[in-house]
């Protein structure tokens, strides 16, 4: 990364204090102060004070044209600028609308039933068992999952404490209690059984490192020849909601057990749903459909 201006060093360093001071965590310190970094490594002649609607404009175009980054990216760059202007240079600046992109409504990567079940089967350790159940059990984001402690799996009470997830909020989800089982003989197969986080790696009392639960999990899929299906670790967290929806629990139970802030942001799972879209009948089909026949029910299944 190209040297940076003496006062964009200064400017980084006082936004790590105020969002150190804000009680921001520490994901999100580092998220913005890489995002920072980046536009300061971009303009290494110019200080952080120079810096006018123009620059962040041609640095938002460059992301886009040259290195094709996502919505998710360029709102984050939007959003760590929107700060650092508001709150380290003091300057009533608000990011202008044209730098969000719009939005990308995709749906979520999910996985069949069939697909959650040959997954898990096809993991080849008691550790890599364990971790693809606990995503898919309990919805779980990989950071959640990363810092579960031992004391976190309530099996007395068929829950796990999900502590300081998005947003720093606490919240309780489902404990199977068939992933208890793989737990327990996930912790009996380790030499060096965990001692303060439910899954530590090299370092004893220290939690396994993303990016080592992440490889773990792509081998699985890998194991199962699922590789072709994207955001491996998210899509079991995309599964574990829509079985939900489709099992018949309410939208909101399922925003609570997810985490999520706002039912918006939860409802896309709707568009997952299959239990209710199969009993849907296409007008074509209704064009043709024998008069005793109701939507895609066959003819001799009762109604109630």
């Amino acid at each position: 990364m190209a040297n940076l201006h003496p006062e964009s060093v200064e400017a980084i360093e006082l936004l790590q204090k105020t969002m150190t001071a804000g009680n921001y965590s520490v994901r999100s310190i580092k998220t913005y102060m890489r995002e920072i970094r980046y536009i300061c490594a971009h303009y290494p002649d110019l200080s952080p004070r120079e810096w006018t609607d123009r620059h962040i404009i041609e640095y938002m175009a460059y992301l886009k044209t040259v290195h094709h980054v996502s919505y998710s990216k360029c709102k984050m760059t939007a959003q760590s600028v929107a700060f650092f202007f508001r709150h380290v240079l003091k300057r009533p600046y608000d990011v202008p609308s044209k730098l969000y992109p719009k939005r990308e409504y995709k749906l979520p990567n999910y996985l069949t039933k069939d697909e959650v079940l040959k997954l898990i089967e096809s993991c080849r350790s008691p550790k890599q068992r364990a971790l693809v159940e606990t995503f898919y059990a309990s919805g779980l984001r990989l950071e959640e999952l990363r810092m579960l402690k031992l004391t976190d799996i309530e099996s007395h009470n068929n829950r796990i404490f999900v502590r300081n997830g998005k947003g720093r909020k606490d919240r309780y989800t489902l404990l199977s209690k068939r992933l208890v089982e793989t737990l327990r003989a996930y912790y009996r197969s380790q030499e060096v059984k965990p001692k303060v986080y439910l899954f530590e790696g090299q370092r004893p009392s220290e939690p396994m490192w993303g990016g080592s639960i992440q490889h773990s999990v792509r081998l699985a899929y890998k194991y199962a020849a699922l590789s072709h299906k994207g955001h491996k670790v998210h899509a079991l967290r995309h599964s574990f909601a829509t079985h939900l929806l489709d099992a018949g629990i309410d939208i909101h139970t399922i925003k609570e057990l997810l985490g999520h802030s706002d039912i918006k942001t939860t409802m896309v799972y709707l568009h997952l749903q299959t239990s209710k879209r199969n009993l849907l009948l296409s007008p074509l089909d209704e064009l043709y459909k024998p008069d005793n026949q109701v939507a895609n029910i066959p003819k001799n299944t009762p109604l109630l």
